[in-house]
């Protein structure tokens, strides 16, 4: 069985949040105080949480398990469950979305347990900056992560860059130098209508082709062809060998070829990033279902998945659950 919608597209990448929390509070995320969590009962157990991974690669197709948050180092399992993902008989690609604090203790852990790479979020080197828009003087722990995944064989590291407009919007082509300096894999990203605040605004968004232009300016920038289901655009600098990527999740949307679904911490499948609806997996799981049951639920709810997240329609709404709650 295949988790394919009525447009034709398959789902094989899974996007496993393992906990709403996070130790940062990034201001296009969520407020200063935080949020609400949720309630231990809420989430999934370990347990459980290997359970669905099984049934989604040996049942449904499954080919890549992404681990993500909310920040998924601060669930101290982590290790043990990328371990139970990498030893299921078809072996997924495993790879965690994370902020990178506390990796510099876990890195060689989580290679060990058979993580194969990492995406750490830094949308600035300039101590200052990071404290503004996360709210935390923690930059030389995201630092010293990433050079801990470095060093333990997490490769490619990829960093993930959000540029705000009017605080970290010109020092692009200096992230982008210091990335390539240590072999990291930079990506830009949109900011996307995720926030917790809900005051994301169009306008103040930099846009994919003003961080092209931007970088432009100073480097020679070749586009690369054969991007399939990935979701950054990417180009060759100066000719190579170093890339950058680009996603206009907002401006230049790649719906079309999206093959991830969302499994959030509390048991729910979102087959969007920006849906509205969710299905229900963990009453049914905790009710007794068998395999073949949830799997047939799950296949159900990919049946639901519109042909594009719509963020382009005057009757576009923000899901009600933030970045943090759902996985990125």
């Amino acid at each position: 069985m295949d988790l394919i919608d009525r447009h034709g597209r398959v789902a094989t990448d899974l996007r496993v949040s393992l906990t709403d929390r996070c130790n940062l509070r990034c201001q296009y995320c969520m407020p200063a105080e935080g949020l609400d969590w949720l309630p231990t009962e809420a989430t999934l157990t370990d347990d459980e949480l290997n359970r669905l991974i099984r049934i989604g690669v040996e049942m449904l197709g499954i080919r890549d398990v992404r681990f993500t948050g909310g920040e998924p180092l601060l669930r101290r399992s982590l290790p043990a469950l990328v371990a139970a993902t990498k030893a299921l008989p078809s072996g997924p690609r495993t790879a965690m979305t994370s902020n990178g604090l506390g990796l510099k203790h876990t890195a060689r852990a989580l290679a060990e347990a058979g993580l194969d790479r990492v995406n750490i979020s830094l949308d600035t080197t300039d101590p200052a900056t990071f404290e503004k828009i996360t709210r935390r003087n923690r930059l030389h722990d995201v630092i010293d992560g990433l050079a801990a995944a470095h060093d333990a064989g997490l490769r490619p590291v990829k960093v993930n860059a959000v540029l705000l407009r009017g605080i970290n919007d010109g020092e692009a082509p200096d992230l982008l130098r210091w990335c390539m300096a240590r072999g990291y894999e930079l990506r830009f990203i949109e900011q996307m209508p995720l926030d917790a605040q809900h005051g994301w605004n169009r306008e103040a968004m930099v846009t994919a082709d003003e961080t092209l232009a931007l970088l432009g300016e100073h480097f020679d920038l070749t586009g690369l062809d054969g991007r399939g289901s990935a979701p950054a655009e990417k180009f060759r600098i100066d000719g190579g060998p170093h890339t950058v990527g680009i996603i206009g999740s907002v401006t230049k949307p790649f719906c079309g070829d999206c093959n991830r679904v969302r499994l959030t911490a509390d048991g729910q499948i979102m087959n969007c990033l920006f849906a509205r609806e969710e299905s229900d997996l963990r009453t049914p799981m905790r009710a007794g279902a068998t395999d073949e049951e949830i799997a047939d639920r799950w296949i159900a709810a990919m049946m639901t998945k519109l042909p594009g997240h719509g963020i382009d329609d005057p009757t576009f709404l923000q899901s009600d659950r933030p970045m943090s709650a759902i996985g990125g």
